[in-house]
């Protein structure tokens, strides 16, 4: 069975990705998994693959969820981006990061994405 957290971001993540489709992002992949650690999602947006971190909260208790992903998150996003670049043999293409922060607002949510949210961490 699936706790609480588990499945508030399962649920932000699906809302996630139907407001990048209304946007114009076409979803190549979710929860892409290795031993290395997960992406959100997979994107392809104006010809060039856009890896996502979805981030939201129930409150701002914890602060604004755009500025939840880490120097250390971003690392291990961009270790787990290149991994997945040369497991499908994708070199030379565009590729960026993103964020798409759902903030709370009382009986609703609203979404933002960040495009470039961050630089290639691998350090």
């Amino acid at each position: 069975m699936k706790s609480r957290d588990q499945q508030f971001g399962e649920i932000c993540e699906a809302v996630a990705v139907e407001h990048l489709k209304k946007h114009g992002y076409r979803i190549l992949e979710q929860n892409y998994r290795t031993k290395l650690g997960e992406i959100d999602i997979i994107a392809k947006e104006k010809g060039a693959i856009v890896f996502i971190e979805v981030k939201a909260r129930r409150s701002y208790r914890f602060g604004n969820p755009k500025w939840a992903v880490t120097p250390k998150k971003q690392r291990k996003i961009s270790m787990v981006a290149l991994y997945y670049l040369k497991a499908t043999k994708l070199r030379d293409v565009k590729a960026r990061f993103d964020v798409v922060a759902i903030h709370p607002i009382q009986g609703d949510q609203s979404i933002e994405i960040i495009k470039n949210a961050f630089e290639l961490a691998y350090t």
